[in-house]
């Protein structure tokens, strides 16, 4: 379904045309905006996003700490050369390249099915809240559910590791970046899972495309840097400060890697530069 047929029924909003109106249009954005921040929080609560939320951090957290009860992890707990907090980043990684787009998928379908289902778009606009803005309120409102639940999956993770008997010092530079990484690439998936939960009704295509998108970002981890980092779902893997080295020995070696910082950083910008520009581009569409 076409970016037109999603939001044909929403009435167009037309700006004012003389200096006085265009003035006060400006004052009144920003408070204007911040209440639908509000609004969407509440949309959350009501649909208990938070403890689903939860759940998907909790899994994810399990997933990625079954390394933890292996017999190498306990041979390894107290060797600093094995560098086991490596081994586990990598490990998480591997998982949050799956689990990841499922995450902001749910979240975005979610927080944009009401608005297909509830004639919420016509309410919106008729508050003078195009669907541009709406999305973007949307954004902004999930990003603060994601930041404190990918932080605490990467806390819960050391947590645990440490209640196994992890006793080698941890690696909070690598471990630090990872996160903060994870939830720029987080925000940024979400952002274009939002558009498309925006565009298209049925929400089952979203959900599909955010399953298919946790084989694929598994996937990139077994394709070279030079070919992953044109595609976001090739992000997951390039934001892992931790890889696979060879080794004479039977078990390869884990060591700590730079991240590619510049293309990281290019994928962040180009996709505010794009979410910036599809959303606009919904509050231009009229009847």
């Amino acid at each position: 379904m076409t970016t037109s047929a999603a939001f044909s029924s929403v009435p167009a909003v037309v700006a004012p045309t003389s200096d006085h109106g265009s003035t006060g249009s400006r004052q009144s954005s920003a408070p204007g905006f911040l209440t639908a921040v509000g609004v969407e929080l509440l949309k959350m609560r009501r649909l208990r996003t938070p403890v689903i939320t939860a759940l998907i951090v909790g899994t994810s957290v399990a997933l990625c700490s079954m390394s933890l009860f292996s017999a190498s992890f306990t041979e390894s707990s107290h060797d600093p050369h094995a560098m086991p907090w490596a081994r586990l980043l990598l490990t998480t990684g591997f998982f949050n390249a799956m689990i990841g787009p499922i995450l902001v998928s749910v979240l975005a379908s979610r927080q944009t099915d009401i608005e297909h289902t509830g004639s919420g778009w016509n309410l919106a606009a008729a508050s003078g809240l195009t669907p541009g803005t709406l999305c973007r309120a949307k954004l902004v409102a999930l990003s603060l559910l994601i930041v404190p639940a990918v932080t605490g999956q990467s806390l819960g993770i050391i947590t645990l590791a440490r209640f196994r008997g992890l006793s080698v010092a941890l690696d909070v530079g690598p471990w630090a970046t990872y996160t903060a990484l994870l939830i720029c690439v987080d925000l940024a998936m979400c952002a274009y899972f939002l558009w498309l939960a925006a565009v298209v009704e049925n929400q089952m295509i979203v959900m599909s495309t955010g399953l298919l998108s946790g084989f694929i970002g598994i996937f990139t981890l077994l394709v070279p840097p030079e070919i992953v980092q044109w595609t976001p779902w090739g992000y997951y893997a390039l934001i892992t400060p931790a890889a696979m080295s060879a080794t004479e020995h039977s078990q390869p070696d884990v060591t700590y890697i730079d991240v590619p910082a510049g293309w990281i950083a290019g994928f962040l910008i180009l996709t505010v530069l794009l979410f910036t520009v599809v959303t606009h581009r919904l509050d231009k569409i009229e009847r």
